[in-house]
């Protein structure tokens, strides 16, 4: 299976991937069918159906909002954030619902977006959408949404295949052991082999400019999560923080006996916070190489830009192409969905591209990049995914804050030492799949077990 860099990092809006950009492109991806079928003009309803944890968790993550976008032809990296809710109320309202943005249908909210206290097989991410005329069923289609933004239909999941892109790698890789002797043999750095393979899909320029577009739509999320103020959305009345802890930070004069080193880690939170509060209230994202630990590897990366008098766009380049090839190990060979293997998936897969990206860009050799992904996965195996009310935000939010200081200390470690360590990334990588199979289901991505029940008041 061939995964390209913009696979991973891809635009899109909160509060998750697989709970929010997933579903709004299955949604689209169906509405598109009908149209180019001929079968839109049949259709008089529509009716959407969530399963395990799209429907455990599908209200605080938008879900159920994201599919009635992309049944309306909105896609996530396209639509405008600030246009939802008025479109959402409008429709709540009216109960009409314009389908592939052109045909007026009926739409009941809760007689026709269901969430179902079953599981589908495959993946704990299922929905299915089916179309109805005047004489019974005109269409339907089931997805899956696996994280990361990333979905694949219901006869692509029965098959047990996982669908193979026709593009030919010139350096293809499914496990690092396959990626170090690669750039051994070729004498290659890790981004060098990364821009070679992405060749295969893009000239160098388009390769160059998408990363650096990826890196500002980055940094206008740090910058608007900066401005913005109040309660995030969804009940729990969480306070957004990174506006006034930036204000303390810029502070002139302030006494201030802490340490340039612990300053600097005040900077990494400040940056990883900003992220995943846009995030929480739904704003313009990043999958990184998800919603839930979006705040990561643009902590980290702003951490160097910041600090490094001599950052250029040549690092920015190079840190998204290896933190893309450990993220490439990681959705090959174990899964970066919670609801599948908890949040060591999402923030321990984002931690340690991020320590691969940092590494490769303070020139580490390929050994030294791969101990520094494996020193940042590691110690997150077991990580639960228990979003406390189902949202986003609690423990969320500070997760990715402590995990981008993980990441970065974890290149530190590594690139004090020669790249050789007792285990190596794929035996990681396989113990978060293993670990992931034996967690039970409620710390995976359902708030049923975990922070998200022990917060309750008996």
């Amino acid at each position: 299976m061939a995964i390209s860099v913009f696979d991973l990092f891809k635009i899109g809006i909160g509060p998750s991937s697989s709970h929010t950009v997933g579903p709004m492109r299955a949604a689209a991806t169906f509405a598109k069918a009908l149209t180019e079928q001929q079968l839109l003009s049949r259709t008089r309803r529509v009716e959407v159906r969530l399963y395990g944890s799209l429907s455990a968790t599908g209200v605080g993550h938008a879900t159920d909002r994201a599919c009635v976008m992309g049944l309306m032809s909105e896609w996530p990296d396209q639509v405008d954030p600030t246009s939802i809710n008025p479109r959402i109320q409008q429709l709540r309202d009216s109960g009409r619902l314009l389908l592939a943005g052109t045909e007026d249908i009926a739409f009941n909210w809760h007689a026709d977006l269901l969430l179902l206290e079953e599981s589908l097989p495959y993946h704990p991410n299922a929905m299915s959408l089916h179309a109805y005329g005047d004489h019974g069923l005109v269409s339907e289609e089931t997805y899956y949404s696996v994280g990361g933004g990333f979905i694949i239909e219901a006869a692509e999941a029965a098959s047990g295949i996982t669908p193979v892109s026709d593009v030919a790698l010139p350096y293809d890789f499914s496990s690092a052991a396959e990626l170090l002797a690669l750039c051994k043999q070729h004498g290659l750095r890790v981004s060098e082999l990364m821009m070679a393979n992405e060749r295969a899909w893009r000239s160098d320029a388009d390769i160059r400019s998408g990363l650096l577009h990826i890196w500002s739509v980055m940094r206008e999320c740090v910058e608007q999560g900066l401005r913005d103020e109040g309660i995030l959305p969804g009940g729990l009345d969480v306070p957004r923080r990174a506006a006034k802890l930036h204000r303390n930070l810029l502070e002139i004069g302030k006494p201030n006996v802490i340490t340039s080193t612990l300053s600097a880690m005040e900077w990494v939170n400040l940056f990883a916070l900003a992220v995943n509060e846009e995030n929480a209230a739904g704003g313009r994202m990043v999958t990184a190489p998800t919603n839930g630990a979006a705040g990561i590897i643009p902590a980290v990366l702003h951490y160097y830009m910041k600090f490094n008098a001599d950052a250029s766009d040549d690092d920015v380049v190079n840190f998204f192409l290896a933190a893309a090839a450990v993220g490439i190990l990681c959705k090959k060979n174990a899964s970066i969905s919670g609801a599948e293997v908890g949040c060591q998936g999402e923030v321990g897969s984002a931690c340690a591209m991020a320590a691969a990206g940092l590494a490769e860009i303070l020139g580490a050799t390929p050994e030294q990049l791969e101990n520094a992904a494996e020193i940042g996965l590691e110690h997150n195996l077991g990580l639960t995914c228990d979003p406390v009310g189902g949202l986003v935000q609690v423990p969320c939010i500070e997760r990715n804050a402590i995990a981008a200081v993980k990441a970065i200390n974890a290149t530190q470690m590594a690139l004090r030492g020669d790249g050789k360590h007792f285990i190596s990334l794929d035996r990681v990588i396989r113990t978060m799949r293993d670990t992931g199979a034996d967690m039970h289901d409620k710390y995976k991505e359902t708030s049923r077990g975990g922070l998200a029940v022990s917060w309750v008041e008996c």
